[in-house]
């Protein structure tokens, strides 16, 4: 597991958070903003599983 992915299931996990916090709060604009962070997130995590899996093709 690499930086980018720890970093990444973290923006995931901020991103839940400010969604709900819109959601219970009524701020549209929040609720957004955390939709965004967590397909962010997920992007981020995506490149570093590639990048894992190189690493381990490029060891072998």
């Amino acid at each position: 597991m690499n930086k980018d992915r720890i970093e990444g299931s973290a923006t995931q996990a901020k991103g839940k958070i400010k969604e709900v916090a819109g959601k219970v709060t009524g701020d549209a604009k929040l609720e957004t903003e955390g939709k965004a962070d967590q397909v962010k997130g997920k992007v981020q995590n995506a490149v570093g599983g590639m990048k894992d899996t190189i690493k381990e093709a490029l060891d072998n």
